[in-house]
């Protein structure tokens, strides 16, 4: 993605880019699974907004995963609307590299969601994941009912504490009211698999998630 130091603070809203009124033109279908990207999705089904660094990187860890219907890569919880990826990796919007995941509860849990979450990247790196630097590429999990905040919380938690008896620092992972999902250009949907030796700058801890195991992450 882009290497050069920028800025590793989100901008307040009064200085963040104007954005637009259209939407960013996007892929159709899932590119993997076929699926439509922006539905109509089937009924019952939930969604989560996940932030882990590098959207292609993560986009592929859910669409790999059972019972996970369809996912996108986008931007969210900055200030621009409709926003560009060059404009997210300004700094100047305020936005997050985000992966939206629609799923089947009955065959996966937002649990089991939560777990690949943190397995996949070092949720105490700030304003980066490896070698991947600004604001567009911090930790966040972003919640649309209590019953997410409660298990956000409560896996972000016992994460930590499973990262600090490994000499981790603290968790600086944003948990937030899912915001308004800006879908990103269709060259960005699943990246990977158009692209499989493409870039991918996202990497676990190697600090196994117990969530959702019956251990608790302390005994680890």
């Amino acid at each position: 993605m882009l290497f050069f130091r920028k800025n590793l603070e989100i901008p307040a809203a009064k200085d963040a880019l104007p954005g637009r009124a259209k939407a960013i033109p996007t892929a159709e279908r899932h590119f993997v699974l076929k699926t439509p990207i922006k539905g109509p999705y089937p009924a019952g089904f939930e969604q989560a907004i996940f932030g882990l660094g590098c959207f292609w990187g993560a986009e592929r860890k859910f669409w790999e995963l059972p019972g996970v219907h369809t996912t996108a890569a986008g931007y969210a919880a900055g200030h621009t609307p409709n926003a560009t990826y060059e404009e997210v990796c300004s700094g100047r919007t305020g936005h997050n590299e985000v992966v939206l995941v629609v799923y089947d509860p009955a065959k996966i849990s937002f649990e089991q969601l939560l777990k690949a979450f943190w397995e996949s990247h070092d949720p105490t790196q700030g304003m980066r994941q490896g070698n991947d630097i600004g604001t567009q590429y911090r930790s966040g999990i972003y919640v649309s009912d209590p019953a997410q905040r409660a298990a956000a919380l409560a896996s972000k938690a016992g994460y930590e504490k499973a990262l600090q008896a490994k000499s981790y620092g603290a968790v600086t992972t944003e948990i937030l009211d899912a915001p308004e999902f800006y879908f990103a250009e269709e060259y960005h949907q699943q990246y990977l698999a158009k692209n499989p030796y493409g870039y991918c700058g996202l990497g676990g801890t190697g600090v196994a998630c117990q969530i959702g195991t019956g251990v608790s992450a302390s005994a680890h």
